[in-house]
């Protein structure tokens, strides 16, 4: 479990396919600490959060980290897209007492969706995110859901799309300052807003 708030940048080093896809990624900034502080030393088979995508730590070499990576994840999410220098959020799993700075994420990718559009307002930025009719459903005006990783909230929504605001330091230390309009990015719809549609389609059947 995640709180969609990142913790560090990394950098794609090496991608390789021997029957599964094991990539490296190189820890590149530290925002909150989480990755250097002596208390919260990462360990082989700890999950971190990739750009929302929850994957298992398979080996660490100093700032190198190491996950393998399932063909099914690389159809389902926009993993598939990677290349070396590829810019990823990082994200640690969540421990009891931590602060949810976010809100619960789980790292399951819902879909891949593409961003239509950019616009400035005082400064942040408002993404404008085009809808498909599966996700759709799901996602409510000032409802929870999860960009790259990042715990965002929806501003409006119509048939086509849905947009969010994102503040200066959250643009800049994330991923997303490399990101271009038609690009591809790992949405997560927020855990109450699936169980609730899910309650009311059993409900209507």
């Amino acid at each position: 479990m995640f709180s969609g708030i990142i913790s560090a940048l990394g950098n794609v080093k090496n991608i390789v396919y021997n029957g599964i896809y094991s990539v490296d990624i190189e820890i590149l900034t530290i925002n909150l600490e989480d990755f250097e502080k002596p208390e919260n030393l990462i360990k082989i088979g700890c999950s971190i959060a990739c750009s929302g995508v929850c994957l298992t730590l398979t080996n660490k070499r100093k700032n190198i980290l190491t996950f393998d990576i399932s063909k099914e994840t690389m159809d389902k999410t926009n993993l598939s897209h990677w290349k070396i220098g590829t810019i990823v959020n990082l994200e640690r799993a969540l421990r009891v007492g931590d602060e949810i700075g976010g809100h619960f994420v789980t790292g399951h990718v819902d879909t891949v969706l593409e961003l239509q559009n950019i616009l400035e307002d005082d400064g942040s930025k408002i993404m404008f995110i085009k809808l498909n009719k599966e996700i759709s459903p799901y996602i409510a005006s000032k409802g929870s859901i999860t960009i790259e990783g990042i715990s965002l909230t929806v501003n409006d929504v119509t048939n086509d799309y849905f947009n969010v605001n994102v503040i200066p330091f959250t643009w800049d230390n994330t991923n997303l300052r490399n990101i271009q309009i038609n690009d591809f990015v790992n949405v997560e719809i927020d855990l109450l807003s699936r169980y609730l549609v899910n309650y009311q389609n059993k409900k209507e059947n």
